[in-house]
């Protein structure tokens, strides 16, 4: 169901014109093999401008590939198959108990959607923070300004609602979202 979503939105953007397509998503904190927290919360990125996934201008910017990223690995190999409108044998992907840990990116709805965008010959660039359970308001935070600064949008007060910020969402208002209506209890 994924996939084809990913196929939808992939042939709207190319059809609506669109030459680069950003992709912004968490990852799962407990997945991250080597923390390094030192200097703050990581960008990690993937990218459509070569086939192995760099991105000079990402590396520029001071953010890491994603190493897990293989194409050559069988999820990866799935997703571009699938995603180029190939048909793919039923046995070609183990089935969700026999998935192994190279098998958790690819998974992902970033990764079909990846995979879709750069299929139908879109520039896509992944931006991706692990987060952990809980208040990701920060994260939210460090990946606009992630995606500003790629973009060149040049916004300097990404973190609110005073003109030319992005508008925060109204939900954002108390830690998780605003506090239930009573007349409901």
């Amino acid at each position: 169901m994924m996939i084809q979503f990913a196929k939808d939105m992939a042939d709207f953007a190319a059809s609506s014109g669109k030459r680069h397509v950003v992709v912004i998503s968490s990852l799962d904190f407990r997945q991250w093999q080597n923390i390094d927290m030192s200097s703050g919360l990581q960008i990690q990125y993937l990218s459509s401008a070569n086939t192995d996934g760099t991105d000079n201008e990402c590396e520029t910017l001071g953010w890491k590939r994603l190493k897990e990223y293989d194409p050559t690995q069988r999820g990866w190999k799935y997703l571009s198959t699938v995603a180029e409108g190939n048909s793919v044998e039923e046995d070609s992907m183990p089935s969700e108990h026999e998935l192994g840990e190279e098998d958790y990116y690819p998974s992902l709805p970033f990764a079909a959607l990846f995979s879709c965008f750069k299929a139908k010959g879109l520039q896509v660039t992944c931006l991706l923070c692990y987060c952990s359970e809980g208040d990701n308001i920060p994260e939210a935070f460090h990946l606009a300004e992630a995606a500003s600064r790629l973009l060149g949008l040049g916004l300097n007060n990404v973190r609110g609602n005073d003109g030319g910020g992005w508008v925060i969402p109204i939900s954002w208002k108390s830690l998780y979202g605003p506090p239930p209506d009573m007349s409901l209890f």
